[in-house]
């Protein structure tokens, strides 16, 4: 990210922080349809305040955008842009669970698994790709801890699978029940 977006990231015009939604604008990115699920499971599931996203692929449709192995069938630049699709995919998902990506008020975990062959030691480059799009649109602030595996192989060949963990805006009727809870706890 360069400087002048680390600016437009902060304030609009010297007052409140540019939201995620707006970002996304900015950058002209436009989000794909969220991925149909590629088996029996759900793709989203909140509790509380946090959002847990299943494993996403670089997927367009209902098929793999990119088949093969770091270090074999592609290289790293070629990842990266898996990475960067998956990533899309993830923002796709959320949008479509909450209403609105500037409900999330934190990436709380980033977990980046990387399909590779033979001595391939370059993982965290491609998932650093999934890492910047999501302080694009984020902030630095709001980056998550993230875990990077390097694997044999993954769903549909490809050679990247996110899974992320998102802490969102409580409803008014979830932060007063935590509240309750809080006060119970302390009687």
């Amino acid at each position: 990210m360069n400087t002048n977006s680390q600016e437009q990231m902060r304030t609009r015009e010297g007052s409140r922080p540019v939201s995620a939604e707006q970002r996304l604008k900015e950058l002209g990115i436009k989000l794909p349809a969220p991925p149909e699920p590629f088996g029996i499971y759900a793709e989203a599931v909140q509790t509380g305040n946090l959002l847990f996203l299943s494993g996403m692929l670089p997927t367009e449709g209902y098929g793999a955008k990119f088949i093969g192995r770091i270090g074999a069938e592609l290289d790293v630049e070629a990842g990266r842009q898996a990475a960067h699709l998956a990533a899309l995919n993830v923002l796709a998902v959320a949008r479509q669970h909450l209403g609105s990506l500037d409900k999330v008020t934190r990436i709380v975990r980033l977990g980046a698994l990387v399909a590779t062959s033979g001595d391939v030691r370059d993982q965290p480059k491609v998932a650093d790709a999934a890492s910047e799009l999501l302080q694009d649109i984020f902030g630095k602030d709001k980056s998550p801890c993230r875990l990077v595996y390097g694997v044999a192989s993954l769903p549909l060949g490809t050679p990247v699978e996110l899974e992320i963990i998102f802490e969102v805006a409580g409803s008014e009727r979830n932060i007063l029940w935590n509240t309750r809870l809080c006060i119970a706890r302390h009687k």
